[in-house]
């Protein structure tokens, strides 16, 4: 097995990266550059050619896999597994970013939001979008989480960080990590329960999101709310 150093400086991870810029180099070569050594008898990109592998050649997959995960693959010890999981942190931190402090004119345009959140999520985790009264995004923030099939909101906490952000109007959102997008019986419980309770402090209840990887489900769209 040949070194990367022996490669053509055309063909190493790094130098295609500096000579030709990051867009032009494989997922494999990003990741190889991320881990920077192989094992005695791989190089870099082996390790990460076959850590993609594991994962069905799919970075949203790969993104998924926590730390113990990650380490089963041969050539990824702790120290490079936290490396690849912060770079994939990182790129969702900045996803979510782009959203901070954004004008919300649709239910697609949270969901983006939520969707950045909690892609990766495998248990279903509350979360509330608090906005001022032009609909701006103020703060995001998740009031609980809970295991693959539900978890608990409380109204007081949620109106309470309503009033410390001094937020006018609230979205409300949840996934599911089953992929299933229809709000079940409880999910229409609490929605009413916390639009009733919001509207005796003149905050507003704009909508209840549900996102999963199969899209977007918006309570306000179905005249749910």
């Amino acid at each position: 097995m040949k070194n990367i150093k022996s490669w053509s400086s055309d063909d190493r991870p790094r130098e295609k990266f500096i000579t030709k810029g990051p867009s032009s180099i494989s997922h494999a070569e990003l990741i190889a550059i991320l881990i920077g050594t192989g094992t005695p008898q791989k190089s870099a990109l082996d390790v990460s050619k076959e850590l993609l592998f594991s994962a069905q050649n799919n970075l949203l997959e790969l993104s998924k896999k926590n730390l113990e995960e990650l380490q089963k693959q041969p050539g990824i010890g702790k120290a490079k597994a936290m490396i690849i999981a912060a770079a994939f942190e990182l790129g969702k931190r900045k996803e979510v970013t782009e959203y901070e402090r954004v004008l919300i004119q649709s239910s697609a345009d949270i969901a983006r939001h939520f969707q950045a959140l909690l892609k990766d999520s495998h248990a279903e985790a509350f979360w509330v979008a608090y906005l001022n009264r032009a609909n701006k995004l103020i703060r995001s923030e998740c009031i609980s989480t809970g295991g693959i099939t539900g978890t608990v909101a409380d109204p007081r906490i949620i109106l309470k960080k309503a009033l410390d952000l001094r937020a006018v109007n609230m979205i409300l959102c949840h996934n599911h990590p089953s992929g299933n997008l229809r709000p079940s019986k409880a999910d229409e419980e609490i929605t009413c329960k916390i639009k009733n309770a919001a509207a005796l402090l003149d905050i507003h209840v704009l909508d209840h999101i549900i996102v999963s990887i199969e899209g977007f489900f918006s309570f306000a769209d179905e005249g749910l709310l």
